[in-house]
């Protein structure tokens, strides 16, 4: 079917046990959701249609996140049977604890897919000993060596071959919260870097505790952007956390 279509950016946050749903999943549960709420999703043509459904960057099993995003073609405006305010209130029902619609709203067409467009992420990183022992109050200290450091290498595996790389200019801002957690913006381009990777970089000693994504962002004309921003800032609400543990 060729008609016209429109297109929905949704912004939802992923949270508590649902964490351990893999990306795979969670594309599962917004297709039974978006069902459920009589949404006129738009699909693929060919043998095997499939939903017009575009996530974002994925998200690892095991993190949460205050800020996903998934774009939904229709095939009509829902402004015509159905406003974005009660597209969010008919999605929740249909959604497990940990995931609610934060947000949403019609885009333009042509808006360059969120895994082209998005060129860094912030993340929350809880950062312990192996064994799940604190840090310890060498964690500043590290945390200032890789600021100060021109380069910091790390070594990855590629197609099979194991190779060393300077993750430096992937590390756009890095400080440490009152928490004792590591909260960094980590370049998602042209070779992203991983909170895992940079929890390896601070020290061999060290593996992740709790991860969390607060923001994904977008570079326009020179100004950070998020792909679709909250009225308020909805990702510092302790609350909004507290309900999905």
């Amino acid at each position: 079917m060729n008609g016209a279509r429109t297109r929905y950016r949704i912004r939802f946050s992923k949270l508590g046990k649902v964490r351990f749903t893999s990306h795979r999943d969670v594309a599962r549960i917004w297709e039974r959701a978006l069902r459920r709420a009589a949404v006129p999703v738009a699909y693929t043509e060919g043998f095997s249609p499939h939903p017009r459904l575009s996530f974002g960057l994925a998200l690892s099993t095991g993190h949460e996140s205050l800020g996903e995003y998934l774009d939904v073609d229709v095939r009509a405006p829902l402004g015509d049977a159905l406003d974005v305010d009660a597209l969010i209130a008919r999605l929740d029902p249909g959604l497990p604890i940990g995931v609610d619609v934060q947000a949403a709203a019609e885009i333009a067409p042509g808006t360059p897919s969120l895994q082209q467009a998005v060129v860094s992420c912030t993340w929350r990183i809880g950062i312990q000993a192996h064994g799940g022992s604190p840090a310890g109050d060498r964690l500043a200290a590290r945390v200032d060596d890789v600021l100060r450091a021109e380069s910091v290498v790390v070594t990855r595996e590629r197609k099979g071959q194991r190779v060393v790389d300077d993750v430096r200019p992937a590390i756009v801002h890095l400080d440490l919260s009152d928490d004792h957690e590591v909260v960094a913006e980590l370049a998602t381009q042209p070779r992203g870097l991983r909170p895992s990777e940079l929890v390896a970089a601070l020290s061999p000693e060290y593996e992740e505790g709790r991860v969390v994504r607060l923001h994904q962002w977008l570079s326009l004309d020179g100004a950070r952007e998020e792909p679709l921003p909250l009225p308020l800032d909805a990702t510092s609400t302790p609350a909004r956390e507290a309900r999905a543990s």
